[in-house]
C-alpha cells in the first residue's frame, strides 16, 4: 500500500476543552474535536447538532438576486416561455429536477434542457441556444453552468433571449452579460457562504422567489432531498449552509424520499440510516451514468417521477447504464495505469497527463481519480471528442489543479472547475505542448508534503473510552464530508487478540486491544490484507481508524475501521 503521512491535529487549549465539555456535557475528547471544527460555545454547538431551516441565509444577500427574481416574475406574468438549462452531471441534473419540479407546479410555459455530453460538450452550447430560439423561449435559467459562457450569452442576446445564470464555479476575468449572474464566487458578491453547489444556487433563487411572493416556505422542503444528493455528489464542503441543507435533505430522504430516490436506494440495497457516503457511492454514480453513457434526460425523468412504478422502471435503465459505465471505467483504468508504467511516468514527474483518442469521454474523470489512488499526483485524462482533446482533471490534497490549468490557458480552448476537479478542451495538436507546460507548472507549485497522501488524525485516544454513548454523540456530528470529515482517531501500543483473518478482496479482520485490556474491539481493514503477516507476528503497532456501527440481523456492534497501520520495530 502507498505510504501515508500522519498529520495529527493540534489539541485545543486545555481550559477551552474543559469549558466546552462542561457547557454541553460531553467527554473532553469530543469537546476537543468540536473545538477543532470551530465549535466554540453553546450556541454554535446547538446550531451544529440541531440544524434547522431558520439557519439559512437571506437569499437576497446574493449579488443580482433581486434582478433574477424580478426577471423570473416578469416572464411568468407575461406568459413567456422559460427554458431551465442544466449540466449533465449529478449537480446539474438534480438542479434541473429541483428548479423545474418546483416551478412547473405553478407555471406551465416551461421546459428543461440538458446538453448532450458528446455532441455539445460541457455547459451552455450554441445548439441549446438555437433550440431555445427555434422554440420561442425568451428566458433561459442556467443551473450549474454558464459563468464562463461570455460569447454564448451574447449570442443568445442577439436572438432576443435573456439569461439568468445560477452557477458556483469560479468566474473568469469577464462575466457574461446576462440579465442576472448568481454565483457566490463572484468577487463583487458578498453572500455569507460561497461553497454552495450549483443546485444550491438554484435553490436560493427559488427561496428568494418564495419569500418575495409570500408563498409558504414549506413548499421548498420537498426539494431538499435533491439538494442533499447534489451536495454529497459534487464534493462541496459540509460546513455552514451546505451542512444544514444536507442534514435536512437526508432527513427528508430517510422519512419520505421522492419515488426516484426511493427506487435508487432500493437498487443500492441500503439498509438503516442514509449517509453522505451512501449517496456518493450508491446514488450519485447511478444518476451520473445517464450522461456518461447516453443522455442525462433519463436521470431528470427519474428524479421527477410521480409514481414508484415509473421510478423503478427508469432506475433499472440507469442501473444498466451504471454497469456499462463500470465496465468502461475498469477497462480504461487498466489501460491508463499500464501507460503510466510503460512510459515510466511514476518516477520523477510531478503530474500525470494521459491521452488516448478512443477512451470513453464519460468515465475519464473517474479514471483520473483511480490513477491518483495508485500514483499520487495531479492527474489529467484526455480523449478525443468532436475533433478536440477533451479532458477531466483531479488533484491531490492541497493542490489547486484549476489554477494550474489556468496557467496553461494559452494552449486551451476552454476550461473550468474547482480546486480538486476541473474540465478542459484543447486542439489535438496542442496536447504534447500542454503536457509539457502543465508538468512544469505543477513542478514549480507543488510542495513535498502535497506529494504524499496524508491522513488527518483528529486526536489520540485509548480504546477504553470507546462505547455506544461516545459513538452516539459522534454520530450526531453527521453529515460528514469535506471540512467536516468523519473523526479519525489514533491509538498506540495496539495488539492483536487471537488470529487475524484474511477476507475476500484483500480485506483483513481482527480483534484489537491495548496492553492490559481484557476487552478487544472488532476491527476491519479494507484493502489491508497485505499486512496479514505483520499482524500475525504479535508486534505492537499504532492504528489510525474511524469508529463505525456494524448492523447484522437485529444486533448492532461497534467496529473500528482501519485507515492506516504503523508497526513498531
Amino acid at each position: 500500500m502507498m505510504m501515508k503521512r500522519w498529520c495529527i491535529k493540534p489539541l485545543p487549549p486545555k481550559e477551552k476543552v474543559e469549558a466546552l465539555s462542561g457547557l454541553i456535557n460531553v467527554n473532553p475528547v469530543l469537546a476537543s474535536i468540536l473545538l477543532q471544527r470551530n465549535i466554540n460555545n453553546f450556541d454554535q454547538a446547538k446550531s451544529f447538532f440541531r440544524p434547522e431551516i431558520g439557519q439559512l441565509h437571506d437569499p437576497f444577500l446574493m449579488k443580482d438576486m433581486d434582478k433574477a427574481v424580478e426577471r423570473l416574475e416578469k416572464a411568468m406574468q407575461q406568459g413567456e416561455k422559460v427554458l431551465v438549462y442544466g449540466d449533465y452531471d449529478v449537480d446539474g441534473t438534480t438542479a434541473v429536477s429541483l428548479f423545474y419540479g418546483f416551478l412547473s407546479k405553478i407555471y406551465d410555459k416551461l421546459e428543461y434542457y440538458i446538453p448532450d455530453r458528446y455532441k455539445e460538450g460541457y455547459g451552455i452550447s450554441y445548439q441549446g441556444i438555437d433550440y431555445a430560439a427555434t422554440h420561442h423561449f425568451t428566458l433561459i435559467v442556467s443551473l450549474d453552468c454558464g459563468i464562463k459562457a461570455v460569447e454564448k450569452v451574447a449570442y443568445a442576446s442577439e436572438k432576443g433571449i435573456d439569461f439568468i445564470i445560477c452557477d458556483h464555479h469560479r468566474p473568469g476575468d469577464v462575466l457574461p452579460d446576462a440579465y442576472a449572474v448568481l454565483d457566490p464566487k463572484r468577487e463583487d458578491c458578498h453572500y455569507p457562504y460561497d461553497e454552495l453547489s450549483g443546485c444550491g444556487v438554484g435553490f436560493k433563487l427559488l427561496q428568494a422567489y418564495v419569500l418575495k411572493n409570500w408563498l409558504d416556505e414549506h413548499l421548498l422542503y420537498d426539494l431538499l432531498d435533491l439538494l442533499a444528493v447534489s451536495i454529497a455528489s459534487d464534493i462541496v464542503p459540509l460546513t455552514g449552509e451546505n451542512r444544514t441543507l444536507a442534514f435536512l435533505g437526508i432527513k427528508k430522504m430517510q422519512e419520505n424520499p421522492r419515488p426516484g430516490l426511493k427506487a435508487l436506494l432500493s437498487l443500492a440495497r441500503f439498509r438503516g440510516d442514509i449517509s453522505i457516503t451512501n449517496i456518493v457511492f450508491g446514488i450519485g454514480p447511478r444518476i451520473n451514468a445517464a450522461g456518461r453513457i447516453a443522455h442525462a434526460n433519463i436521470a431528470v425523468q427519474l428524479l421527477l417521477a410521480n409514481t414508484i412504478e415509473e421510478a423503478e422502471t427508469l432506475a433499472q435503465q440507469l442501473n444498466i447504464k451504471n454497469e456499462m459505465r463500470r465496465d468502461f471505467d475498469l477497462e480504461i483504468t487498466k489501460e491508463a495505469l499500464g501507460m503510466i508504467e510503460e512510459n515510466n511516468l511514476e518516477g520523477s514527474s510531478k503530474s500525470t497527463v494521459l491521452f488516448k483518442n478512443d477512451w470513453h469521454k464519460g468515465v475519464i474523470g473517474i479514471v483520473a481519480s483511480r490513477c491518483i489512488e495508485k500514483h499520487y499526483k495531479p492527474t489529467i485524462i484526455l480523449t478525443e471528442s468532436n475533433n478536440k482533446a477533451s479532458g477531466s482533471a483531479r488533484s491531490v490534497f492541497g493542490f489547486d489543479v484549476y489554477e494550474a490549468i489556468a496557467s496553461c490557458s494559452d494552449l486551451l480552448d476552454q476550461y473550468g472547475g474547482h480546486m480538486y476537479a476541473a474540465g478542459l478542451t484543447l486542439p489535438l495538436d496542442k496536447v504534447a505542448a500542454f503536457k509539457e507546460k502543465f508538468e512544469q507548472v505543477v513542478a514549480d507549485k507543488i510542495t513535498e508534503e502535497q506529494q504524499i497522501p496524508q491522513i488527518a488524525i483528529d486526536i489520540a485516544i485509548d480504546f477504553k473510552i470507546i462505547n455506544f454513548k461516545f459513538f452516539n454523540i459522534l454520530k450526531q456530528m453527521e453529515p460528514f464530508g469535506p471540512q467536516n470529515m468523519h473523526p479519525v482517531f489514533m491509538t498506540e501500543e495496539v495488539y492483536i487478540k487471537g488470529t487475524p483473518k484474511l477476507l475476500n478482496n484483500g480485506h483483513v479482520k481482527f480483534y484489537a486491544k491495548q496492553k492490559g485490556d481484557v476487552f478487544a474491539h472488532e476491527t476491519i481493514g479494507f484493502g489491508f490484507g497485505s499486512y496479514i503477516e505483520e499482524l500475525s507476528s504479535g508486534k505492537p503497532f499504532q492504528m489510525a481508524y474511524t469508529i463505525e456501527e456494524n448492523c447484522y440481523m437485529e444486533s448492532k456492534t461497534l467496529q473500528l475501521c482501519v485507515k492506516d497501520l504503523k508497526f513498531q520495530e
